[in-house]
């Protein structure tokens, strides 16, 4: 995998940021596949959209994991904090719990 050091011009770090923004955008459709299959199961489960416990168990472990690969922790948990949110409403739609559309 090519680095930030290897890269000797800012072409070449432009192109591995790039390259590294198409990935997070790949991870993130599959999260959202995720959300969607989580929503039908919990339909199925009789769970609602919100469990805090879970929401809060997702932020220490992506915690722990920014600062272990020497990511910035509160930036982190702020994308993450959004993101779930957003996962809620999406679910809350799904499962009927929600008037509100997804933006």
């Amino acid at each position: 995998m090519t680095t930030p050091e290897d890269c000797a011009t800012m072409s070449d770090l432009r192109d591995l940021i790039d390259r590294i923004d198409k990935d997070i955008v790949g991870l993130l459709a599959l999260r959202q596949d995720c959300i969607d299959r989580a929503a039908v199961l919990k339909v199925s489960e009789g769970l609602p959209a919100r469990i805090p416990s879970r929401v809060e168990d997702v932020v220490s472990r992506v915690r722990k994991a920014a600062v272990a690969q020497g990511a910035d922790p509160d930036l982190t948990e702020a994308l993450w904090r959004q993101m779930i949110e957003w996962s809620i409403s999406r679910e809350e739609v799904a499962l009927g719990q929600s008037t509100k559309g997804i933006t």
